[in-house]
């Protein structure tokens, strides 16, 4: 099979999934261009700020991407390319696509508030605080896994004393970034700039940024210093205006992102036109149904286990990801100027990152046998080496295959800063909405509610817990992120399914997603508590991970039971909530 080919036709199934499904579920749903959206409505200039669709595709969709679209499909490989075209391509048109702009429409629906929010009016109050509470810890795992990643990333001191050049050209371009998002933001939202001409004098200082950061790279500090300085700065990131940082940072690295996608497909397409061998999947169509080639960093045995649910688990942003539905309905909805932007954005945004899901798994079927022997297994290294290659196999470009490898590197690393302050806002949403009664915002808390409810203080709360557990262990506990998270997507298409049941609309293109999403959740779930209870009870543990693991995984386990059969309730007819 030729990667071009793949990669191509998938593109073009997902443009018609665009096109046909996405135009008839707003039709279905109810989009109506002529309501006010709360950017609108609310607009605070704080978090409620309306954005220009270009703006606000660029924060979404550099939230939700990152590295989830390029680690989950070279992870999964290990069943072969078919399993994962055929999961990218479905469940991107039918499942993530459906969740992610249907959470996006119910939030707005809602104020802009999250789906806490959306859960409190459709299925119960109690099922708010169980559904609020399950996403902040999640979103306190996430703050502690990217502060912990980009500390690594940044740090400047080996562990033998001697400097590293390049994290520490990375930190000083992130730091360059953060400098001129903040300048972009001022001329654009402040002293009226055209977004064309700014757009295109930031995409020269991108350039800028990237050539003074490579050449000019001064600090050099440990990693613990660094997780210190990055929890100083989501705490001021994620309560400054969204028009200082987060929109301008956001918008100006997707444009990283979409420059690290054309240099992937030009190496794509050319590897192919030209008849190079890296232009051909060299891994299996099918691997079997259980992963015998995983392996860790010591390269022993470490199976993803059978094809169900360990694919539908593992290839999560390129697919489904319940993130997504935490960051649509938490800083894109109060963003949104129009309801007809909703689809592009939100819909639109996950095929994209479907997209790069097929790019990345062409990427890493280009160096299959170095994958396969565990030569090559880190994602990002396994994206670079494999696109640049592509791109180096084309005549007259073959001097730029580690200038490329290196781009693409920085290019990922960039984005896990901009996923974890983007994280950071949303866990204090989460945290002050858990407080509230439904329609109330920070401002209507009293005694100590208003305490907890002031942003500053829940945004400090959140940093506190998400850079100590990062500082400390969340390794430990790292492993059920990802049933987590899946957990996550089918609450959120349970949520909007019974909101969508309540207001007289259709919602039975939820049924299934939401039934499958759960079934995956469930099982992975306790195959994670059955073997973490085999190793206790083998005396194996070694420390507190196991325990820490079967303890939440079964708590996962009962939550998920208890929000499916109230959720299920509302939905089907037995118990019907305030609409």
């Amino acid at each position: 099979m030729n990667a071009m080919l793949v990669v191509i036709v998938g593109i073009i199934i997902l443009v018609v999934g665009y096109i046909f499904y996405g135009g008839w579920l707003a039709k279905q749903w109810g989009v109506d261009d002529t309501k006010v959206t709360p950017a609108h409505e609310l607009e605070d200039g704080m978090d409620y700020v309306p954005a220009k669709a270009p703006v606000l595709m660029g924060h979404h969709f550099s939230s939700i991407a990152g590295a989830g679209p390029i680690n989950g499909p070279i992870q999964a490989a290990v069943f072969g390319w078919v399993p994962v075209v055929l999961w990218v391509l479905i469940g991107g048109i039918f499942f993530g696509a459906v969740h992610d702009y249907g959470a996006l429409f119910a939030s707005i629906r809602h104020k802009g508030q999250s789906l806490g929010e959306v859960v409190a009016l459709n299925i119960g109050e109690r099922a708010k605080k169980l559904f609020l509470t399950f996403s902040y810890l999640t979103l306190v795992l996430v703050v502690a896994a990217f502060a912990s990643i980009v500390a690594s990333t940044f740090v400047g001191i080996n562990a033998d004393g001697s400097l590293n050049e390049t994290n520490a050209s990375v930190a000083m371009i992130s730091l360059l970034f953060i400098v001129m998002a903040i300048l972009f933001g001022f001329f654009v939202y402040r002293r009226g700039a055209s977004l064309s001409v700014a757009t295109i004098a930031g995409c020269i200082g991108i350039v800028v940024c990237l050539a003074l950061g490579l050449w000019w790279h001064p600090i050099y500090l440990s990693s613990t210093t660094w997780m210190w300085i990055i929890g100083a700065y989501i705490l001021v990131a994620s309560v400054a205006p969204v028009w200082i940082l987060l929109q301008p940072r956001d918008y100006l690295s997707s444009f990283l992102l979409y420059a690290m996608m054309i240099i992937a497909a030009v190496g794509v397409i050319g590897a192919g036109l030209t008849g190079a061998d890296a232009a051909h999947m060299d891994m299996p169509a099918f691997n079997g149904w259980y992963d015998t080639l995983t392996v860790d960093a010591k390269g022993n045995p470490a199976s993803l286990g059978y094809v169900f649910p360990a694919l539908f688990v593992t290839i999560a942003c390129g697919a489904i990801s319940g993130f997504h539905s935490l960051v649509g309905s938490g800083t894109t909805a109060k963003q949104l100027d129009h309801e007809r932007d909703a689809k592009p954005i939100a819909y639109g945004g996950m095929l994209i990152e479907c997209a790069l899901a097929l790019i990345s798994l062409s990427a890493v079927s280009f160096i299959w046998t170095e994958y396969e022997s565990g030569a090559i297994r880190t994602p990002t290294q396994v994206f670079a080496i494999g696109i640049s290659r592509m791109v180096g196999s084309i005549p007259g470009l073959a001097g730029a295959q580690d200038t490329i490898a290196s781009l693409l590197v920085l290019t990922v690393s960039v984005f896990c800063l901009t996923s974890l302050d983007t994280a950071t806002r949303l866990a204090r949403y989460m945290f002050q909405e858990f407080w509230l009664k439904p329609g109330e915002t920070y401002k209507d808390a009293t005694g100590i509610k208003a305490v907890l409810c002031n942003p500053v203080v829940a945004t400090a709360i959140t940093v506190v817990l998400g850079v100590g557990l990062g500082m400390t262990g969340y390794s430990k506990i790292w492993p059920l992120f990802g049933a987590a998270n899946q957990l996550l997507a089918a609450l959120a298409l349970l949520t909007v399914c019974a909101w969508l049941g309540n207001i007289g609309r259709n919602n039975k293109m939820f049924y299934f997603p939401m039934a499958f999403m759960l079934l995956v959740t469930l099982v992975s779930l306790f195959q994670t508590v059955t073997a973490k209870v085999k190793v206790i009870a083998a005396g194996t543990a070694g420390d507190w991970g196991p325990y820490a693991q079967a303890i939440l995984g079964t708590l996962l386990f009962v939550l998920a039971i208890v929000l499916a059969v109230e959720g299920c309730m509302t939905i089907f007819g037995k118990k019907k909530a305030q609409v």
